[in-house]
């Protein structure tokens, strides 16, 4: 197995933050809505306030991709014909290679049919829109884990963590000790051999 094929991937592409793009044709307006997301619940939260607040529309067609291998995605219609909204939604957010990505395009009708292809162009061209005013940013996963440890061994824990220079939270500092520490993959191997040389301790993998 070659160096290359060890090393674990894990940095990725997402949106920083919500925008938006527009496209008209023929009377019909196609309002498209970026945003960053990390779970199914969040889209669906997203998808059901973007219907309320556009409850008029026609449609309201989305698409998303989730998880740093990008392995978590959907394309959906809406009530448009088959593969006309949503895969093209789809097709822009993986052409920027993008993942923890939702967009959302509102269709208000302009009484004048597309097509199919006047359909695939103006979702594309919409959306392409949204996600060019966003813009790209790197983003790295990883887990975080719960270290609970006696308070003997506080120092070698916290060499550890200073060492790999990673961040903390809930830290519990009695005759007991515990804290959260947040891991990119990359280090996980890494981090655990460190703490394996230290007696007493018990590490759990919290997500």
């Amino acid at each position: 197995m070659s160096l290359s094929e060890n090393i674990i991937k894990d940095s990725y592409l997402g949106v920083p933050a919500p925008a938006e793009g527009l496209f008209k044709d023929n009377g019909s307006r196609f309002i498209s809505f970026a945003y960053p997301v990390e779970t199914e619940e969040e889209v669906k939260d997203i998808v059901a306030d973007l219907k309320k607040k556009y409850h008029d529309a026609r449609h309201h067609c989305y698409a998303y991709r989730l998880g740093y291998l990008g392995d978590k995605f959907r394309a959906n219609d809406d009530g448009e014909p088959s593969g006309s909204a949503g895969r093209p939604i789809l097709g822009q957010i993986d052409s920027r290679s993008l993942s923890d990505t939702l967009v959302v395009v509102v269709r208000y009708f302009g009484g004048i049919k597309l097509g199919i292809p006047g359909l695939i162009r103006a979702y594309k061209t919409s959306t392409a829109e949204a996600l060019d005013n966003a813009g790209s940013v790197e983003k790295i996963a990883g887990k975080w884990y719960n270290v609970s440890f006696g308070y003997g061994e506080m120092n070698q824990v916290m060499k550890v963590l200073k060492d790999m220079d990673l961040k903390q939270k809930d830290q519990d500092f009695g005759n007991s000790c515990s804290l959260k520490t947040w891991v990119r993959l990359s280090q996980g191997e890494d981090f655990l051999k460190r703490l394996s040389g230290i007696s007493g301790l018990i590490v759990e993998d919290i997500q």
